[in-house]
Protein backbone atom coordinates (compact mmCIF):
# COMPACT_ATOMS: atom_id res chain seq x y z
CA UNK A 1 0.00 0.00 0.00
CA UNK A 2 1.18 3.32 -1.06
CA UNK A 3 1.41 6.44 0.82
CA UNK A 4 -0.91 7.71 -1.68
CA UNK A 5 -3.81 6.66 -0.21
CA UNK A 6 -6.54 4.48 -0.60
CA UNK A 7 -10.01 3.76 -1.86
CA UNK A 8 -12.85 4.42 1.02
CA UNK A 9 -12.72 4.44 4.45
CA UNK A 10 -9.69 3.10 6.86
CA UNK A 11 -11.20 0.65 9.30
CA UNK A 12 -8.75 0.64 12.71
CA UNK A 13 -7.96 -2.15 13.99
CA UNK A 14 -8.78 -2.14 17.98
CA UNK A 15 -4.93 -2.33 18.75
CA UNK A 16 -4.18 0.57 15.89
CA UNK A 17 -6.61 2.79 17.67
CA UNK A 18 -5.76 2.29 20.87
CA UNK A 19 -1.82 3.18 19.78
CA UNK A 20 -3.65 5.88 17.92
CA UNK A 21 -5.34 7.38 21.06
CA UNK A 22 -2.73 6.88 23.41
CA UNK A 23 -0.16 8.48 20.88
CA UNK A 24 2.14 5.89 20.65
CA UNK A 25 3.32 6.53 17.16
CA UNK A 26 6.28 5.10 17.13
CA UNK A 27 4.32 1.68 16.57
CA UNK A 28 2.67 3.25 13.48
CA UNK A 29 4.73 2.95 10.00
CA UNK A 30 4.76 5.88 8.16
CA UNK A 31 2.67 4.85 5.20
CA UNK A 32 0.12 3.65 8.17
CA UNK A 33 0.21 7.03 9.45
CA UNK A 34 -0.19 8.68 6.52
CA UNK A 35 -3.15 6.93 5.60
CA UNK A 36 -4.72 7.71 9.08
CA UNK A 37 -3.79 11.79 8.31
CA UNK A 38 -5.58 11.24 4.82
CA UNK A 39 -8.24 9.51 6.36
CA UNK A 40 -8.99 12.02 9.46
CA UNK A 41 -8.68 14.92 6.94
CA UNK A 42 -11.70 13.00 4.45
CA UNK A 43 -13.83 12.25 7.92
CA UNK A 44 -12.74 8.34 6.53
CA UNK A 45 -11.28 6.65 9.66
CA UNK A 46 -13.98 4.11 10.89
CA UNK A 47 -13.83 1.65 14.45
CA UNK A 48 -16.08 -0.39 14.83
CA UNK A 49 -18.59 -0.72 18.00
CA UNK A 50 -16.45 -4.34 18.62
CA UNK A 51 -13.47 -2.30 19.14
CA UNK A 52 -14.96 -0.32 22.02
CA UNK A 53 -16.37 -3.06 23.34
CA UNK A 54 -12.85 -4.95 23.05
CA UNK A 55 -11.12 -2.02 24.34
CA UNK A 56 -13.72 -1.92 27.35
CA UNK A 57 -12.66 -5.65 27.91
CA UNK A 58 -9.20 -5.38 27.88
CA UNK A 59 -9.25 -2.45 30.16
CA UNK A 60 -11.33 -4.23 32.57
CA UNK A 61 -9.22 -7.19 32.53
CA UNK A 62 -5.90 -5.46 33.67
CA UNK A 63 -4.38 -6.34 29.58
CA UNK A 64 -4.64 -2.80 28.69
CA UNK A 65 -3.86 0.63 30.38
CA UNK A 66 -5.61 3.35 29.12
CA UNK A 67 -4.64 7.11 30.08
CA UNK A 68 -7.91 8.19 30.83
CA UNK A 69 -10.89 6.95 32.83
CA UNK A 70 -11.95 4.11 30.32
CA UNK A 71 -15.52 5.79 29.69
CA UNK A 72 -13.58 9.05 29.05
CA UNK A 73 -10.79 7.48 27.50
CA UNK A 74 -14.29 6.47 25.07
CA UNK A 75 -15.60 9.59 24.89
CA UNK A 76 -12.41 11.50 23.86
CA UNK A 77 -11.04 8.56 21.41
CA UNK A 78 -14.62 8.19 19.53
CA UNK A 79 -14.96 12.42 18.93
CA UNK A 80 -11.61 12.71 17.43
CA UNK A 81 -11.14 14.25 14.27
CA UNK A 82 -12.94 12.80 11.17
CA UNK A 83 -13.23 9.40 13.05
CA UNK A 84 -16.59 7.59 13.01
CA UNK A 85 -18.07 4.87 15.02
CA UNK A 86 -19.24 2.17 11.98
CA UNK A 87 -22.18 0.01 14.06
CA UNK A 88 -22.63 -3.57 14.14
CA UNK A 89 -25.25 -4.49 11.56
CA UNK A 90 -27.13 -7.31 11.21
CA UNK A 91 -25.35 -7.80 7.73
CA UNK A 92 -22.24 -7.71 9.28
CA UNK A 93 -22.92 -10.27 11.87
CA UNK A 94 -24.17 -12.51 9.37
CA UNK A 95 -21.29 -12.10 7.10
CA UNK A 96 -18.79 -12.51 9.66
CA UNK A 97 -20.29 -16.33 10.07
CA UNK A 98 -19.90 -16.42 6.22
CA UNK A 99 -16.39 -15.70 5.81
CA UNK A 100 -14.87 -17.11 2.26
CA UNK A 101 -11.74 -18.90 3.08
CA UNK A 102 -10.19 -19.70 6.66
CA UNK A 103 -9.99 -16.48 8.49
CA UNK A 104 -9.40 -18.16 12.18
CA UNK A 105 -11.77 -18.04 14.74
CA UNK A 106 -11.38 -14.89 17.05
CA UNK A 107 -14.79 -13.36 16.70
CA UNK A 108 -13.76 -9.50 16.56
CA UNK A 109 -11.40 -10.72 14.08
CA UNK A 110 -14.26 -11.71 12.10
CA UNK A 111 -16.46 -8.78 12.86
CA UNK A 112 -13.41 -6.73 11.80
CA UNK A 113 -12.82 -8.54 8.67
CA UNK A 114 -16.71 -8.73 7.46
CA UNK A 115 -17.25 -4.79 8.53
CA UNK A 116 -14.02 -4.07 6.33
CA UNK A 117 -15.33 -5.87 3.34
CA UNK A 118 -19.48 -4.75 3.53
CA UNK A 119 -18.17 -1.42 4.09
CA UNK A 120 -15.76 -1.33 1.42
CA UNK A 121 -12.93 -0.12 4.22
CA UNK A 122 -9.57 -0.87 4.08
CA UNK A 123 -8.34 -2.74 7.43
CA UNK A 124 -5.64 -0.90 9.66
CA UNK A 125 -3.67 -4.07 11.23
CA UNK A 126 -0.95 -5.74 12.57
CA UNK A 127 -2.44 -9.18 13.16
CA UNK A 128 -0.71 -10.90 11.51
CA UNK A 129 -3.78 -13.75 10.72
CA UNK A 130 -5.66 -10.92 9.45
CA UNK A 131 -2.86 -9.71 6.87
CA UNK A 132 -2.39 -13.15 5.24
CA UNK A 133 -6.20 -13.36 4.78
CA UNK A 134 -5.92 -10.22 3.10
CA UNK A 135 -3.27 -11.39 0.75
CA UNK A 136 -5.40 -14.28 -0.48
CA UNK A 137 -7.62 -11.38 -2.18
CA UNK A 138 -10.58 -11.13 0.09
CA UNK A 139 -9.74 -8.43 2.45
CA UNK A 140 -8.21 -5.07 1.62
CA UNK A 141 -6.03 -4.58 4.53
CA UNK A 142 -2.64 -2.01 5.37
CA UNK A 143 -0.30 -3.21 7.73
CA UNK A 144 0.09 -0.87 10.32
CA UNK A 145 3.97 -1.03 11.02
CA UNK A 146 4.15 -0.48 7.57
Amino acid sequence: MSSRGIDGPLLLDTHVWIWLMEAVPERLGPVTRALVDQGAVRNGLRVSAMSAWEVAMLESRGRVSLTLDCRAWMRRSLAAPGLQLQALTPDIAIESTRLPGDPGDDPVDRILIATARLTGSTLATRDQRILDYAATGRLRAVAAGD
